[in-house]
């Protein structure tokens, strides 16, 4: 399986590539530091689309609901299922990720065994099901 993360935090990229170590997953991960490199990765041709992204919202420049916008209005994207990661539960945040496409919304976590607790249930996640009955009740993740 291949995840994306899209964090400008340092420290949020190395906990989330140091969790998916430790979980001992058979995944790829890519890292990138903001949501131009992001998009700027995605639009080559070449690459082998990711099966989640975790997007961060609150990042300088391109943010990640920007990046939202421009992945889901492209039919190339229709397939990834893209793992909202942000540290803010604002309701309008919740909301505004919902309707612009978004699979499913995390609180970041601030303990580490809470985050490998998360990422192991996103990435084993049945994506086919959880989006089949998506509502806003189930899109906000919490453990």
């Amino acid at each position: 399986m291949h995840i994306l993360l899209a964090d400008d935090d340092e420290d949020d990229r190395n906990f989330f590539s140091e969790a998916i170590q430790e979980l001992r997953m058979n995944n790829k991960l890519t890292l990138f530091k903001d949501g131009n490199d992001l998009m700027d990765y995605l639009v080559h041709p070449e690459i082998k689309l990711p099966h989640v992204l975790f997007l961060d919202l609150n990042m300088p420049g391109k943010t990640g609901i920007d990046c939202l916008k421009e992945i889901r209005s492209n039919t190339r994207f229709k397939d990834v299922s893209i793992a909202i990661y942000s540290t803010s539960s604002s309701e309008k945040d919740i909301e505004d990720t919902f309707v612009e496409g978004a699979n499913i919304y995390i609180k970041k976590p601030n303990d580490f065994s809470k985050l490998k607790e998360v990422i192991k249930e996103v990435v084993n996640m049945n994506w086919q099901f959880h989006t089949s009955g998506l509502n806003i009740e189930t899109f906000f993740f919490s453990i």
